[in-house]
């Protein structure tokens, strides 16, 4: 996943706006989202490679999704545990989030880089193992792509520009944030100083949804909690010329916990 736009405790009625991207090779096998047979409380898509998903949530309310940390240079660790285990082992425990990312961060070195967002109840939580240490996340709009959480790339920049203002409206409508995902256009904007431009190759960087045979936008996923614990998860699937080929749309009340 290479685009996760969110907004946290920063509009009246969805303490919780997630709108994100799954940027992935088209050859990789995917299964479309649903509640995994294993832990019926668990919604996500999963990756029939490896075992584990990109985002994911709970009927108990809690949320967690990951980036890779872009690294062109450094290649693959001969023995690496797939970061997308990283994803549901959160979703299956019961730790606070802050406490998962501290415990998580003394064994990350195990794992190519990633950014793993980590919620529950009033609390959210970043963790990268490639930052210093782990975070809580303020409360606002934020971006997240294959850097740091906030780095100003163009499309996490003008992304957060776009969700700031469609929580102006008072009903957050899953279509815009589905639009706001679906933009393929190149948005202006510089690499930031101190970026290598060996991290950030133009079209990762700039474009939201990303088209090619190859590699792409395979997935867009739309998650909106509100203040009475109604949850609206919804993904779309893409193949390789960016055609839909189908919607996984998922309501429910959390059961345990409120955002």
């Amino acid at each position: 996943m290479c685009l996760i736009l969110f907004a946290w405790q920063a509009h009246p009625r969805y303490p919780l706006v997630v709108a994100a991207n799954r940027d992935e090779f088209h050859q990789r096998p995917t299964a479309a989202a649903g509640f995994w047979e294993e832990w019926p409380d668990l919604l996500a898509g999963r990756d029939l490679q490896a075992g584990g998903t990109w985002l994911g949530v709970t009927k108990s309310g809690r949320f967690a999704a990951i980036t890779n940390f872009r690294e062109p240079q450094a290649g693959e660790l001969p023995l690496e545990h797939s970061r997308g285990h990283l994803v549901t082992d959160f979703l299956v425990d019961e730790s606070p989030p802050l406490r998962h990312a501290e415990q998580l961060a003394e064994r990350g070195s195990a794992y190519s880089g990633f950014n793993l967002l980590l919620g529950s109840g009033d609390s959210l939580a970043y963790v990268s193992n490639r930052s210093d240490r782990p975070a809580v996340v303020s409360a606002g709009s934020h971006g997240l792509s294959n850097h740091l959480l906030d780095t100003d790339w163009p499309k996490v920049h003008a992304g957060r520009a776009q969700l700031e203002s469609l929580l102006e409206h008072e009903q957050v409508e899953s279509e815009a944030l589905f639009e706001l995902l679906g933009d393929r256009s190149v948005a202006p904007g510089n690499i930031p100083e101190g970026t290598e431009d060996s991290l950030v190759p133009e079209l990762v960087v700039r474009q939201n949804f990303i088209v090619s045979p190859a590699y792409g936008t395979r997935s867009s996923t739309v998650l909106l909690a509100d203040r009475d614990g109604n949850v609206e998860f919804v993904e779309r699937q893409f193949d390789p010329a960016g055609m839909t080929t189908g919607t996984s749309r998922f309501e429910f009340k959390i059961t345990k916990r409120k955002f």
